[in-house]
């Protein structure tokens, strides 16, 4: 059955958060700088401290343990099985077979710029959230906006 997003996100957002915190702190903790031909791409997208950025590749994105907040997130297309990216501040997810997709990583990269104009994951997701339920995963601003940046080349 699926969730009433609108009604559930005051609930969902605090927990989003949290989730979102922890998985980035691992990452930051386990990923990867990013190579000299990446952190240019960053930058060439709006990043303006590259450096912070880290990369983990992962066999699959992750799921949150909280029943409702994984649902929402696959309701939303935020996260499932066709997803192979996900930025949460300097932390790059990317699924094992895209790490060298440089459309991908430009779309990743262009996500961090947008957290880091937002100044921190408490203050991207509540925003970037709204958006996804207002307007669906495809048509939500930050995502046109990701998708516009996205390049071949540096």
């Amino acid at each position: 059955m699926p969730i009433d997003l609108a009604f559930s996100l005051p609930m969902l957002v605090p927990r989003a958060i949290a989730w979102a915190e922890a998985q980035s702190q691992l990452v930051l903790t386990h990923g990867a700088s990013p190579k000299p031909p990446a952190l240019a791409r960053a930058r060439s997208v709006g990043v303006v401290n590259p450096n912070q950025i880290r990369v983990r590749v992962v066999d699959r994105l992750p799921l949150p343990d909280d029943p409702l907040l994984q649902a929402a997130a696959i309701q939303t297309g935020l996260l499932g099985p066709n997803m192979v990216g996900l930025t949460l501040g300097y932390a790059v997810l990317v699924c094992r077979g895209h790490e060298e997709n440089p459309r991908l990583l430009s779309h990743e990269f262009r996500h961090v710029h947008q957290y880091e104009a937002a100044g921190s994951i408490a203050s991207f997701l509540p925003a970037y959230l709204q958006q996804i339920v207002a307007h669906g995963y495809t048509d939500a601003p930050t995502e046109i906006d990701a998708r516009a940046h996205e390049r071949d080349g540096v």
